[in-house]
C-alpha cells in the first residue's frame, strides 16, 4: 500500500534509486520488488553489481506495478504480464505516431 505521506521527487534522466528508496517511494515490499525483478518487470541499472541501482523510469514502472497490484488484487507474476503488456502497447503506440509523422499531410 502506498505511503499516506508521500514525499514528490524529481525525476530526471540521472535520478537513481537504492532498492530499499524504491520500495519506500514506491509503496511495494522490497520482498514484491524482488519478484518483479525476477520476472524481468523491473531491471536494475546493472544486475551484475551490489547493491542494486535503478533508474528513474523503473520508479514509474514500480509506481504503475503498486497501483496494479492494489486496484486488482494481483500477485507478482500477473502485475509483471501487465507491465510487459503496458510497455509493449506504449511502444507500438510510438511506432504508429512514427509512421504518421512521416505521412504527407493528406487533404
Amino acid at each position: 500500500m502506498p505511503p499516506e505521506h508521500a514525499e514528490a521527487v524529481w525525476l530526471t534522466g540521472d535520478s537513481v534509486f537504492s532498492l530499499a528508496e524504491l520500495a519506500e517511494i514506491s509503496g511495494l515490499p522490497e520482498s514484491e520488488l524482488r519478484e518483479l525483478i525476477d520476472y524481468g518487470a523491473v531491471t536494475p541499472i546493472d544486475p551484475e553489481s551490489s547493491p542494486w541501482m535503478f533508474n528513474g523510469k523503473c520508479l514509474l514502472t514500480v509506481r504503475t506495478a503498486c497501483r496494479l497490484r492494489i486496484s486488482f488484487d494481483l500477485e507478482p507474476h500477473s502485475v509483471a504480464l501487465m507491465i510487459s503488456l503496458l510497455e509493449q502497447i506504449q511502444d507500438l503506440e510510438g511506432q504508429v505516431r512514427d509512421l504518421r509523422a512521416r505521412q504527407p499531410e493528406q487533404r
